[in-house]
């Protein structure tokens, strides 16, 4: 019987059948099909494994070899879900005997859900392309760049600048407990807000929920994420030459933000908070990040002129006050952007800031 009957045989046999249930079934039989000598010889929906049911179990020969593939489809392939269907597969593994291949399908299968999958020993099937089967002599393995829009867009809103305060405040201290009341106050972020991005980190598997609250448990995976989806802050990006130089603009750039307007925000980022933060070379330019109410303080202070080329210092002037109430003064008198915010920056400053940029974490973010 070929793959084609073998799958109209396996829909009549349901009485009702889903339509992602449909796609990932079709998804599967595409591989196996591409398998020399592998024939389905037989289907049976959801047959019995002790005090479960898998969704569906394709039984295909190679030869004299016989596989059982026991096949779970899950609607959401988020790290969260996938380790409970991977707990499941196991289980009816365990009494469907050695001749057992488990499958996991999903819309979408992060990087990060796949490698669970491959530690546990199980197969999966993604329908935007990702797929890895080995059971026997089998083995086939296919990987897509990217993620769907709607990954890409919840990964993104996980880093907007709301979210990102949160994000912030969490990574200061991961291993720190947090209730949404208390995260709340301390990130003057709503307690929904607060609440969308708790309940995206831990479908994602980067945190968890302890008895005394919110920990994150994979920094450096939030981070890696954060870094693919990063977007420098909103602002106005400003060029300026300035006479002073060396140790005299040093002193002229910590005196001005030292003596900025009551309530106005202005500190070092980017290259210039690194070199407090864990050297790695000079840069030609200061850069800042300043609000609007400081910005003409900094500019008198600084003896600032705009340019077009040849600029030493670089202002940001900042729309949103968030990445202030971060600010930290790893000297006296010295304030500048968290390690996290000055890693991002660097990190998106061209081949040598990324060089810069992975320096500071290894001096500032072991986690």
């Amino acid at each position: 019987r070929s793959c084609r009957d073998s799958f109209q045989h396996m829909l009549k046999t349901l009485e009702s059948v889903k339509s992602s249930e449909v796609q990932a079934l079709d998804r599967l039989l595409e591989l196996l099909r591409r398998v020399p000598g592998l024939e389905i010889v037989d289907s049976a929906a959801q047959p019995s494994y002790g005090d479960g049911r898998p969704d569906f179990a394709l039984k295909v020969r190679a030869g004299n070899a016989r596989w059982t593939l026991i096949v779970e489809v899950k609607p959401n392939g988020q790290p969260m879900h996938v380790r409970s269907a991977l707990h499941q597969l196991n289980k009816y593994r365990q009494h469907a005997g050695a001749a057992a291949a488990p499958v996991l399908i999903a819309p979408y299968l992060s990087p990060e859900a796949r490698r669970l999958c491959v530690e546990d020993g199980v197969g999966f099937v993604d329908l935007y392309g990702n797929a890895r089967l080995a059971f026997g002599a089998i083995y086939i393995e296919t990987e897509v760049e990217g993620a769907p829009v709607a990954e890409r867009r919840g990964v993104k809103s996980l880093f907007r600048p709301k979210s990102a305060q949160v994000l912030r405040v969490l990574l200061r201290d991961p291993k720190h407990p947090w209730r949404v009341t208390d995260l709340a106050e301390a990130t003057d972020v709503s307690l929904g807000h607060v609440s969308n991005v708790r309940a995206g980190l831990i479908e994602r598997d980067w945190a968890k929920v302890s008895d005394n609250g919110l920990v994150v448990s994979r920094p450096d995976d939030i981070l890696d994420a954060w870094v693919e989806a990063y977007e420098p802050p909103v602002g106005k990006r400003m060029k300026f030459y300035t006479p002073l130089h060396g140790d005299v603009l040093q002193k002229a750039i910590r005196s001005a933000i030292d003596r900025r307007p009551e309530k106005s925000g202005a500190m070092l980022a980017s290259f210039s908070a690194a070199q407090w933060l864990a050297p790695f070379g000079r840069h030609a330019s200061q850069f800042l990040y300043c609000d609007a109410a400081a910005l003409d303080h900094i500019t008198s202070e600084l003896r600032l002129e705009p340019t077009n080329k040849g600029e030493n210092v670089v202002i940001t002037e900042l729309l949103e006050a968030g990445l202030f109430r971060d600010a930290i003064s790893p000297a006296e008198g010295v304030l500048c952007t968290s390690v996290i915010q000055t890693y991002l920056d660097l990190a998106a400053s061209g081949e040598r800031g990324k060089e810069a940029a992975e320096h500071l974490r290894r001096e500032r973010l072991k986690w």
